[in-house]
């Protein structure tokens, strides 16, 4: 079977994101939101997800890049007749004392070579496909009716090519801004090229402002732009990818929405900001994680929709075909209904930087004391259950090893926390439930082949618990440590460096991909124990699974390095960062040797 990677890039501005296909079409665009409907949804339907494509006359080749330290999306067209260049991007930048980020992609044609024929298409649609627009032509735009809100499509090109499905021929720079809600009142072409001036500064000016080593520095910078875009800057809070219902695996069935918000990837989230000195998007999140909290809800939800929504009643929509036939393609989510007791530990953990990091000025959270006995009363009504674990199993709860290792470590953190202000009541009780934490971990201790299995009473091994190590529950220069790492390295990982999450059957059969923030953790977990030289070669197998972008999805077959699951997966990069600065930080190069 052929590899299988994703042909699109991402572009974005902290408001909304869409792929271009390396054929040109924009596959997936939600607006208003990234968890609206889409107007663009090809990447599920080729014939209801509408199209906004560039094509040539004739036969072509197509490459695309970005442009440099940028989340500017280039594409080159070579045709019999000449060629082209296409450059998308979301204009963000900063602007009157805020971010400009308006619900805009603005699409740039340059002639380059020749004299290439070209015919542009736009048809956006609304309700995921069920609705198709009224095109109505204005004198140098289209107006599409039809969604909550008008779109416009402004252009420089002659409106009656667009509307008559015309080839023309491209002999100067022809610009596309397409628009929801507010038109463009401002001259095009200038307006498009001051936009697009102004984001480049921002991005290269964002990423000369970050802290990244010089460890496989461009996969870090790629990865850090692809998780900026991620986070909703309207209310701080981070989706775990852009797209809903790229299976797992083919025919699998597990089609899932990723376009929310996980509070049980809090940690990791935030560890990699913190590494790259990324602290206004920190806050932000955290900001979104207080305004969840204060709901007074008595647990968290395992995930929230973008602006705190908690219902996210999960649908199937039966009339889309689904990635390459692939269905169900569901909105909304089940997920959020289940019991996941991490998480509390997760957001104390999120909050230690705040106290721990003097570039924070933690003497300004007058409510300290308030957040960590909230936090620690939310782990001891949870810490003797059983969930449904970090893998959200459907029908059938644990007492779970990885559950309780992050209630042990956020009632670390908050031990660590309530030292600072002072607090020693608040200090016993967290060393209390750490020890009951401990204990439900040591449950899960199989003593014969020296490795912590998933849950209390359970056989099965979890790449999760890779992170009793990162976590330094387990010191990682103990025997401990090593044998079980070698264990789950004997069971889970792939000869090529890959690692499932499990592999026992859950409600949907057997595992049939693996899943790819488990290799990082993998990386993690080596890097930690001492075998750097390992972690470096596992790290660069691990670069074969991106695709022409440096993108990288949620799964990987390994039996063809294909890419499947939600793409770009936020959690992908991520895992990449922490793994490549726990290298770095190892390795610890000097510049001159």
């Amino acid at each position: 079977m052929e590899k299988h990677t994703y042909q699109t890039g991402l572009i974005g501005n902290c408001a909304y994101l869409a792929h271009v296909n390396i054929n040109t079409n924009i596959d997936w665009l939600c607006w208003p939101q990234m968890d609206s409907t889409f107007v663009f949804g090809g990447m599920l339907d080729k014939k209801k997800g509408g199209e906004f494509s560039i094509l040539p006359e004739g036969e072509y080749n197509s490459r695309q890049y970005y442009l440099e330290n940028t989340n500017i999306l280039v594409t080159e067209i070579t045709s019999a007749n000449g060629k082209y260049r296409i450059t998308d991007f979301a204009p963000r930048f900063y602007q009157y004392e805020r971010y400009f980020k308006p619900l805009m992609l603005i699409r740039k044609i340059t002639p380059l070579e020749g004299n290439p024929r070209v015919r542009v298409k736009c048809e956006p649609v609304c309700d995921y496909g069920g609705r198709k627009l009224k095109a109505q032509r204005g004198s140098n735009h289209i107006e599409f009716l039809g969604c909550d809100e008008h779109i416009r499509l402004t252009t420089n090109i002659p409106v009656s090519y667009l509307f008559e499905d015309e080839f023309f021929v491209l002999n100067e720079e022809k610009y596309l801004l397409l628009s929801y809600g507010q038109p463009l009142e401002a001259p095009l072409n200038s307006t498009a090229e001051r936009f697009l001036r102004e984001t480049t500064v921002y991005w290269r000016t964002w990423i000369k402002h970050s802290n990244i080593a010089n460890f496989y520095q461009p996969a870090v910078i790629r990865s850090a732009l692809a998780l900026k875009i991620h986070q909703y800057e309207d209310t701080g809070a981070i989706i775990a990818a852009s797209t809903t219902s790229l299976p797992e695996s083919p025919g699998s069935g597990r089609n899932w929405d990723y376009r929310y918000c996980w509070l049980r990837d809090t940690f990791y989230v935030i560890t990699a900001l913190n590494h790259i000195g990324h602290f206004e998007e920190m806050e932000k999140y955290f900001s979104y994680v207080a305004d969840i909290s204060f709901s007074g809800d008595y647990r968290y939800q395992p995930l929230y929709g973008i602006t705190g929504k908690k219902n996210l009643v999960e649908q199937i929509l039966p009339h889309l075909d689904g990635y390459q036939g692939n269905q169900p393609v569901r909105i909304g989510n089940q997920a959020y209904e289940h019991i996941q007791n991490d998480i509390y530990g997760q957001v104390l953990i999120s909050m230690l930087p705040l106290y721990t990091d003097h570039r924070f000025i933690f003497s300004e959270r007058k409510d300290s004391a308030w957040w960590i006995e909230y936090l620690l009363k939310k782990i001891e009504r949870t810490i003797d259950e059983k969930d449904a674990g970090i893998w959200e199993f459907r029908n059938f709860a644990n007492i779970h090893c990885y559950s309780n290792l992050f209630q042990w470590a956020g009632c670390s953190a908050a031990e660590k926390m309530a030292r600072i202000i002072g607090s020693n009541d608040l200090a016993a009780q967290a060393v209390a439930l750490k020890n009951r934490a401990a204990a439900h971990i040591e449950s899960c201790y199989d003593p014969i082949r020296k490795v912590y299995t998933n849950a209390t009473g359970s056989q099965y091994l979890d790449a999760s618990t890779l992170q009793l190590i990162m976590m330094n529950y387990l010191d990682p220069a103990s025997d401990k440590a090593k044998d079980h790492l070698a264990a789950l390295e004997k069971e889970l990982k792939t000869p090529n460096g890959l690692f499932y999450r499990y592999l026992h059957s859950d409600d949907f059969g057997k595992p049939k991909t693996t899943f790819l923030v488990c290799a990082f953790w993998y990386v993690e977990a080596l890097a930690c124990v001492g075998r750097v030289d390992d972690a470096v070669k596992e790290f660069e197998k691990l670069m074969q699974y991106s695709n022409h972008l440096l993108l990288f999805s949620e799964d990987v077959d390994e039996t063809n390095g294909s890419q499947w699951g939600n793409f770009p997966q936020a959690y992908s990069h991520v895992g990449l960062m922490n793994a490549a600065y726990r290298i770095a930080m190892k390795l610890d190069t000097p510049i001159f040797k």
